[in-house]
C-alpha cells in the first residue's frame, strides 16, 4: 500500500502508554514506522518512566510529526489511556504496548477489515507469543485459545473464562469505543474490563486468520507483577459483568468446584445476597458446610430444575469431562453456563 493510498483510508490512532520500557520501546516504535498502512497517529504516554525511555521516544518524536508525545497528569495505565484518547483525531482507534512489536501488516489488516465490516465491528488478528527465556506452558495455552476463538469470531463464547480480546491487537471506530465508555472507569484489568464493555455493547468480532502482534513476555511486565492484575480483580470482574449482563435471577445459580476460586466466587454471591446451590466432584469437600452452604456431588445437578451454572475448576480435562455432561443434559454455554476459569 503507497503512501498515497493510505492517505485516502481513514487515520487510525495508536495509543500506547509506556512506563519504564528502554529495552524494547525503539523496537516498539519501529515496528510502527514499518507499517504498510502510514496514515496512523502515535498517542504515547509516559506514565511516569524513571529510565530512559521518554528520551528514546522524544527522538523519535523529532524525526516523525505522527508520533505525539505525553507525560501522563496522574500516575497508572488507565489514565494514560485517557488521555492518550483524548488527544486523538483518528476515525479508527486501536492499542498498542510499549515492549510487544507490530507485524508489517498489521494496522493494515484490521482497518482494511473495519472498513469492510463497519460500525458495530471490532477487528481482531492473531498473536504470537515470544520471550528471550522461552514461553511457559501457560502463556503457550492462552495465545493457542485466543487464537482459535479470533479465527472463528467466537472470542465472547468464553469470555469468562479470560481476557478473550487480546489487549494489544484490536481496533475499532472511535465512535464505537465511546459508546462503550471506554477507559472511564478505574477498574482494572483494564483490558479485560473493556472485553466486557465491547460484548456489553454487542460490538462484533471479526473473524481473523493472520498472525499480526508479537506479544512480549518477560519476568517484570506488568501483568506478572502490578496487585491491579491479581486473580481476585479478575474473579470480582467477572462476576460483576455476569451478575449486570448474563445472570437469569429465574433460574437456579450454582457453583461447581470448591477450589480457591470456588470459595472466593461463592463469598462474593454470598456478600451480594444471591441465594446459590453449591456442588463439586471432590469426595472429600461433599457434604462439608463452607460458608454455611452444604456442598452436593455433581450429580445433584440432574435434580435442579432451571439452573444456571458458574463453573470454577481449572482443570482443563475436567473442564472437558463438565461440558460433555452438560450437553447430556442440553445446556448451552452462557445460558446455562459460564467458565469463570
Amino acid at each position: 500500500m503507497n503512501h498515497y493510498l493510505c492517505k485516502m483510508q481513514p487515520l487510525i490512532s495508536i495509543l500506547t502508554p509506556f512506563k519504564n520500557t528502554e529495552l524494547f520501546i525503539g523496537e516498539c516504535i519501529d515496528s510502527i514506522l514499518q507499517q504498510t498502512y502510514t496514515n496512523w497517529e502515535l498517542l504515547i504516554i509516559d506514565d511516569f518512566s524513571t529510565d530512559l525511555s521518554y528520551k528514546i521516544v522524544d527522538t523519535f518524536r523529532k524525526k516523525d510529526s505522527r508520533i505525539k508525545l505525553f507525560k501522563n497528569n496522574q500516575p497508572g495505565i488507565i489514565h494514560a489511556l485517557r488521555l492518550a484518547l483524548s488527544q486523538s483525531s483518528g476515525e479508527f482507534v486501536t492499542r498498542m504496548d510499549s515492549d510487544d512489536i507490530m507485524y508489517p501488516n498489521k494496522l493494515e489488516v484490521m482497518a482494511n477489515a473495519l472498513i469492510t465490516h463497519g460500525r458495530q465491528h471490532i477487528a481482531l488478528g492473531l498473536v504470537h507469543y515470544f520471550s528471550k527465556e522461552g514461553i511457559k506452558d501457560g502463556y503457550k495455552q492462552y495465545e493457542n485459545w485466543l487464537n482459535t476463538l479470533t479465527k472463528t469470531g467466537s472470542n465472547y463464547s468464553e469470555l469468562y473464562k479470560e481476557c478473550a480480546i487480546p489487549s494489544p491487537c484490536w481496533m475499532v471506530y472511535k465512535e464505537d469505543l465511546f459508546a462503550c465508555d471506554a477507559f472511564n472507569p478505574n477498574r482494572y484489568p483494564e483490558d479485560y474490563d473493556l472485553a466486557f464493555r465491547f460484548y456489553k455493547q454487542q460490538i462484533q468480532c471479526i473473524p481473523s486468520d493472520t498472525v499480526i502482534h508479537k506479544w512480549r513476555d518477560y519476568s517484570t511486565r506488568a501483568s506478572r507483577t502490578d496487585k491491579n492484575y491479581a486473580e481476585n480483580h479478575f474473579l470480582s470482574l467477572k462476576l460483576d459483568y455476569f451478575i449486570d449482563l448474563d445472570y437469569n435471577p429465574n433460574k437456579t445459580l450454582v457453583i461447581w468446584g470448591a477450589g480457591k476460586k470456588g470459595k472466593i466466587t461463592a463469598k462474593k454471591l454470598i456478600d451480594k445476597t444471591l441465594s446459590f446451590e453449591w456442588i463439586c466432584d471432590n469426595p472429600n469437600k461433599i457434604g462439608h458446610d463452607i460458608y454455611g452452604k452444604i456442598l452436593k456431588p455433581f450429580e445433584a445437578l440432574s435434580t435442579v430444575k432451571n439452573s444456571q451454572i458458574i463453573i470454577t475448576v481449572s482443570n482443563k480435562t475436567e473442564q472437558k469431562d463438565i461440558s460433555e455432561y452438560l450437553n447430556t443434559l442440553q445446556m448451552k454455554p452462557i445460558i446455562d453456563y459460564v467458565f469463570f476459569c
